[in-house]
């Protein structure tokens, strides 16, 4: 008889899915805040989105205790930079210091998949999508996570972000108002809660503007 032996693995995926959609003077970012592992439900009530800087925030999918690692290296970073530089850090830079940051540990990856959000210098909004090894795009719009196979088809076909390949290029950000993206977010959400049980139980909306930032919730399923 052949010995069984236990796989210990330092991963797991603990579930949820992250949106992020920009506009001409706004970005949203959302996320599930439910939090699994297997078919067990660790919590109901945790956030995956987290405010790097003033016009930077971050939705994180993946193995949490990672994102978490990932968070507090990027918070000590951007303390760094405010006292070198003596400014918040720009969405754009912050998306370059994820990239160097992901990528610098890429022998032994942080088992996180990001969407960043934030406006640009010029106040335009702007999202970057990540893979786990610090490959980054700047894109209209982006989901990560365990329904992003089913948000993003729904996203392509309402959006239809342009082709990279045009010349000139074309701007990445997405005709939608404000409350028209946060109304689509809020259904891709429902929809993709119907067919993914690791996502659920509620919404958090985060809006990015020249205001500040502005924080929505909606209930979603719980079962």
């Amino acid at each position: 008889m052949t010995k069984q032996q236990a796989n210990w693995s330092p991963y797991d995926n603990n579930g949820g899915s992250c949106v992020a959609i920009a506009g001409a003077d706004y970005c949203v970012v959302a996320a599930d805040t439910r939090m699994s592992t297997g078919y067990n439900i660790l919590t109901r009530d945790y956030s995956k989105i987290c405010k790097l800087a003033d016009k930077a925030v971050m939705a994180s999918s993946g193995f949490q205790a990672d994102v978490k690692a990932l968070q507090k290296l990027l918070a000590a970073r951007h303390l760094i930079y405010q006292h070198q530089h003596n400014k918040q850090m720009s969405c754009p830079a912050m998306a370059q210091l994820l990239s160097n940051t992901l990528y610098y540990k890429r022998f032994f990856p942080y088992y996180s998949f990001n969407v960043l959000g934030g406006l640009d210098n010029e106040g335009k909004g702007c999202v970057f999508t990540y893979d786990a090894v610090g490959s980054y795009e700047r894109v209209g719009y982006s989901s990560q996570g365990s329904g992003s196979t089913l948000i993003m088809p729904f996203l392509d076909n309402q959006l239809k972000s342009p082709s990279p390949l045009l010349l000139p290029a074309q701007d990445a950000v997405t005709p939608l108002s404000e409350a028209e993206a946060v109304d689509l977010v809020k259904t891709v959400f429902a929809s993709a809660t119907e067919r993914d049980i690791y996502t659920g139980d509620k919404l958090e909306i985060v809006v990015l503007n020249a205001d500040g930032i502005r924080r929505e919730y909606m209930e979603l399923r719980k079962d």
